[in-house]
């Protein structure tokens, strides 16, 4: 449902650039055989497109576009590329004039005068004949790119909007390149370019994180009528990184219906993407990263897990079954007698007062390190020690195991 029951959901493509932003960031190359494994883990997501790399870059990943528009089925490869005829050549060579090709556009004049070295005029005229080409070789699915458009001004934009659209440009996309804008004024600057475009033109955003609002931006963007997001798993990518993919689907599952938009994102299967992302450019998981972090659906808190053993909806808003997570629930300095409690209880031990002062004591009270352990490990030892023979040993074995 949308807001208005008389207006449906607008569907927000999602675009995932975690083999090419994502890989391009230090420490985080792959192979072109495990660029496979992860655009067809991503895949598996649901997302639209994949961007796989840059051909012109290296011949890895020219191998690894040839390797994936052989691979993927579902989701459309694309490949970013220079506004230069031997990028478009390569890419066509690589993936096929069937894939997504996007072109790079120059659009500000911080870009155009210090990286570039070309005048207004001069950025136009490549993306004019750079699109003419494409179209020439048989492409049909081509993006305008315009880098660094969130510090570019309207004079400069709307040229290069208007005539990548003219010479055949079906997606225009606004990367915030440097992360330099807050949802207001990215979102501002999303509504008026969607006035200078057709209805059937893709409005796609491409945000950086260096100021924490990579996400927030993207909503902004969604909001003021943006069709399509740029993301990555866990949001790697250039310096700080990229909208976070899985955060993007969590909101949209959460929101959507307020948003009045939906995707077709299954996010179940992002934590299994997210994994083998992880295995292949060995990234350690953080402890509070949202959606994938270690304790994302755990606590050891223990005013926080009494509420949630009466019921988890007391502090769990995003529920972990959605992404294939496993809510958890560790026992800490912090945890209280509830939880030991509780477990008893279910465990049908009754009060069994020694054994439940042994067990607070050695996993409550007496954890000063910090160090948890999960309820699930917890109550197997013991079910494990009562069925064994009694011993005065178990508060030291208990301790150890731990």
């Amino acid at each position: 449902m949308s807001p208005n029951p008389h207006v449906p959901a607008r569907t927000i493509r999602v675009f995932d650039t975690t083999l090419r932003d994502g890989e391009q960031a230090p420490g985080n190359a792959m192979t072109p055989d495990q660029k496979v494994e992860l655009a067809l883990a991503v895949e598996a997501t649901g997302v639209d497109t994949i961007e796989v790399g840059f051909p012109s870059s290296s011949p890895s990943d020219f191998e690894a576009i040839r390797l994936s528009a052989q691979a993927l089925t579902t989701a459309k490869v694309a490949t970013l590329n220079r506004a230069v005829r031997e990028d478009i050549n390569l890419a066509a060579e690589a993936g096929g004039i069937d894939h997504h090709i996007q072109i790079m556009a120059t659009g500000s004049d911080v870009h155009l005068e210090h990286k570039r070295g070309l005048t207004r005029s001069e950025g136009l005229k490549e993306i004019v004949d750079s699109i003419r080409f494409a179209r020439e070789l048989g492409f049909t699915d081509i993006s305008l790119a315009i880098e660094d458009a969130s510090r570019g001004s309207d004079d400069l934009l709307r040229p290069l909007v208007e005539a990548g659209v003219e010479e055949g440009a079906r997606t225009v996309v606004l990367a915030d390149t440097t992360g330099c804008r807050i949802p207001p004024e990215f979102g501002a600057q999303v509504a008026r370019v969607r006035t200078w475009i057709h209805d059937e033109i893709v409005l796609s955003v491409h945000c950086h994180q260096d100021l924490g609002l990579s996400l927030a931006n993207s909503l902004a963007a969604i909001d003021a009528g943006a069709d399509e997001v740029q993301g990555t798993l866990a949001g790697i990518g250039e310096r700080a990184g990229n909208t976070p993919l899985e955060e993007l689907a969590a909101v949209l599952l959460y929101k959507g219906e307020q948003l009045g938009v939906t995707s077709r994102i299954r996010t179940e299967k992002l934590y299994d993407a997210y994994k083998v992302l992880s295995r292949i450019i060995g990234m350690m998981t953080p402890r509070n990263k949202a959606i994938f972090g270690e304790n994302a659906f755990a606590t050891q808190a223990g005013i926080h897990q009494a509420g949630m053993l009466r019921n988890p909806v007391t502090y769990e808003y995003v529920e972990p079954h959605y992404f294939s997570r496993e809510r958890g629930i560790l026992i800490g300095r912090h945890s209280g007698r509830s939880v030991i409690r509780n477990m008893f209880d279910q465990m049908g031990l009754g009060i069994e007062r020694e054994l439940f002062d042994e067990v607070y004591d050695t996993y409550v009270a007496g954890r000063k390190d910090g160090t948890c352990i999960a309820l699930n490990e917890l109550r197997r030892i013991i079910t494990e020690r009562l069925q064994g023979p009694a011993s005065p040993a178990l508060m030291t074995e208990l301790a150890v195991t731990a």
